[in-house]
């Protein structure tokens, strides 16, 4: 029996993590781990290596090595197809909604690889955007309606480790407010979230942890707790 101190088990965890692009040697030893159910976030400036630590999860860099494990099972060997059954969902910066089809079928398109993938009925409570949309083309859709059918369309396939990368950026206040509750929702659900996000402001009331990257290494580690007292630090070091 576990006792309420004990952390939550682990969803994922990087250890000792390079990776590179070409000759470019891009992240220098990450080490960071996400508990079932927490949310974190990864800070830094642009540059900093945030977005390339998550396509280093999934395998879309050139080469990496060290140790990522997702819920206890090594997958730094693993391609990136096979990603998906581990449970991992990746929502790109660029959203990758396909123009030509409607919102449904964008919905519909990605096999559910997992089981307890949300169902339809589930992902249009969520986002009641999308149902009024449903018949609607991809190209008709808002930047903030793609954005949520970019995210509804994961959590569809049965991914419980999500790597959601700047889904704020360029969206109107209320659309973000909007996102910022479905993160909260889907952390009460049990998902494990990994957040690269510019807007601050966003991201700190949701994650139990920021990691700070500069040049492509953690400079810091700041619990929620913690976060008040290094408001400062954090502006400096990030610019904002």
């Amino acid at each position: 029996m576990t006792s309420a101190f004990d952390p939550k088990p682990e969803m994922l965890r990087i250890h000792d993590l390079h990776a590179f692009y070409g000759e470019s040697h891009i992240l220098h030893g990450i080490d960071l781990n996400v508990g079932r159910g927490e949310c974190i976030t990864l800070l830094g400036r642009n540059g900093a290596g945030r977005s390339t630590t998550l396509k280093s999860i999934l395998g879309l860099v050139g080469r990496r090595s060290g140790s990522i494990m997702v819920n206890g099972k090594e997958v730094i060997a693993e391609p990136t197809h096979r990603m998906a059954r581990y449970g991992v969902g990746y929502v790109p910066e660029e959203r990758a909604i396909f123009a030509s089809l409607s919102t449904e079928e964008n919905l519909m398109l990605p096999p559910q690889v997992a089981s307890g993938g949300m169902s339809v009925e589930e992902i249009y409570s969520m986002f009641p955007n999308l149902l009024e949309r449903r018949s609607s083309p991809g190209t008709k859709l808002s930047g903030g309606e793609q954005q949520m059918l970019a995210m509804a369309r994961v959590l569809r396939t049965g991914a419980k480790l999500l790597l959601l990368d700047e889904i704020t950026e360029g969206l109107a206040p209320v659309i973000v407010k909007k996102l910022g509750e479905v993160i909260t929702e889907l952390k009460k659900r049990g998902f494990t979230i990994v957040l690269v996000e510019q807007n601050f402001r966003f991201a700190a009331p949701l994650a139990d942890r920021h990691y700070v990257l500069e040049h492509g290494e953690i400079i810091a580690t700041i619990s929620k707790e913690e976060l008040p007292s290094k408001m400062d630090w954090l502006h400096h070091t990030l610019g904002v």
